[in-house]
């Protein structure tokens, strides 16, 4: 086995002089939030609130296995590289600019089937944030309402976005009305940290991800929410195209594929673990990671044409989100997209979904994009349900409270429940 670059996570063993270990002769470190570039390798990682550390070490096949098997600081080996591409909203008949048919006045049709409109939360206090292709931060749906906005660039283009994705989904979070019209599901957040993770000529990689969710993390956002995916057919496609046998292509792919996923599992471990002992010091709760299932799927052409979700949102610890679509009001007769991946943890409205657009405006998208975003809103609405009621806010008990309130009585029967995890998230009403 040839030598490598490998991204190794680790859970640094807490010692009174050195705090955070040495790091190998041939690895590069990650200080986290306050700069993720490289140090020196002999530079040891400064203390901070972070658990976990994550390394850039050269690999032969013999130091692999040591590390697996014998440091017991780490977690999971990942290629850094292994690419994680936008999730694009999909074609649908219902998108176009400007509001739709299943748009009440005054407000977008998901924030009516999920009951953010007559919820008595808005997500006040609450900081989010959104790591996806920037944001359109002169849109009349952030100029308002005292929100402030901390970007950060993670792609060398600078801040913005030329995508209109990140602006679109960041404005189905936390939007101000635009024209009068209510398009976000908690508008009264008035913190939202703004991760470009995706650019016009520059994907998100593994390691780029995590940097970003660590930044997100450590600037103190309480809800994360990522509409992004791993690309395995794209992968095995790469592969392929270079000069690589099928089997061997797909090899690698399930190799990229397995270890990514296990980095994500303990990465979401290691900011659970965080999350109670900073709430144990009083440092604050840490992240609820929210992601976007995929739009693999293709139940049109084939009822069992169905993709699995892939990581990040695959990974133990992500709240997974799936796309729904409506009838039309009193939207009691849901359904899960074509387009929806397989076994997301929930679902909420993703197919015609009314949102700010980059330039000004609204433009109707869909997409399991579309519906995380939602997932992240209400997320916000409970989270300042328990800081009013209780003066703190446990990310543990948030999930179980996204997930034990959904509803599936409102779903079309028969709903696999394979295609609509719990069901319908739905906002606190009390």
């Amino acid at each position: 086995m040839p030598s490598e670059t490998y991204l190794v996570l680790r859970v640094p063993r807490l010692q009174r002089d050195d705090p955070f270990g040495k790091p190998s002769a041939h690895s590069q470190v990650f200080k986290g939030a306050a700069d993720a570039r490289p140090t020196s390798p002999d530079a040891a990682a400064p203390p901070d609130s972070s658990a976990y550390r994550l390394d850039l070490e050269t690999l032969d096949g013999r130091e692999y296995r040591q590390l697996l098997t014998r440091d017991t600081e780490v977690c999971a080996i990942a290629r850094p590289t292994t690419p994680l591409r936008l999730i694009r909203p999909v074609a649908q008949a219902l998108d176009g600019p400007g509001t739709g048919p299943h748009d009440p006045d005054g407000a977008t049709w998901g924030l009516s089937a999920t009951g953010a409109l007559t919820s008595p939360y808005t997500g006040r206090g609450i900081c989010v944030a959104i790591l996806d292709t920037g944001i359109d931060a002169d849109h009349e749906a952030f100029r308002s309402g005292g929100l402030e906005l901390v970007q950060r660039d993670f792609t060398g283009e600078g801040n913005g976005d030329r995508d209109g994705h990140g602006t679109h989904v960041a404005a189905t979070v936390f939007g101000r009305a635009v024209g009068g019209r209510r398009i976000g599901v908690a508008p009264g957040v008035s913190r939202a940290l703004i991760g470009k993770v995706i650019g016009q000529g520059t994907g998100a990689t593994t390691q780029s991800l995590i940097e970003a969710i660590r930044w997100a993390t450590d600037a103190g956002a309480r809800i994360v929410n990522l509409s992004l995916g791993f690309d395995f057919p794209g992968l095995v496609r790469f592969w392929i195209e270079h000069d690589m046998p099928a089997e061997l292509a797909t090899s690698r792919a399930l190799e990229d594929y397995r270890d990514t996923l296990r980095l994500f599992d303990k990465l979401a471990l290691l900011i659970a673990a965080q999350s109670a002992e900073q709430r144990r010091t009083g440092q604050g709760p840490g992240a609820l990671l929210v992601a976007a299932a995929g739009n693999e799927s293709r139940r049109d052409l084939q009822a069992d044409y169905r993709i699995a979700v892939a990581p990040p949102a695959a990974a133990d610890g992500f709240v997974s989100v799936g796309a729904l679509a409506t009838a039309g009001a009193p939207h009691d007769r849901l359904a899960v997209a074509s387009f929806s991946n397989l076994r997301p943890m929930v679902c909420a409205p993703g197919v015609g979904i009314c949102s700010a657009q980059t330039h000004g405006g609204l433009v109707r998208r869909s997409g399991t994009s579309m519906a995380s975003p939602h997932v992240a809103g209400l997320a916000a609405l409970w989270a300042e349900r328990q800081e009013r009621q209780y003066g703190t806010l446990r990310i543990s008990t948030l999930a179980a409270q996204i997930e034990g309130r959904a509803d599936r009585e409102r779903l079309a029967q028969p709903a696999d429940p394979a295609d609509i995890g719990a069901g319908l998230v739905c906002a606190p009403q009390d």
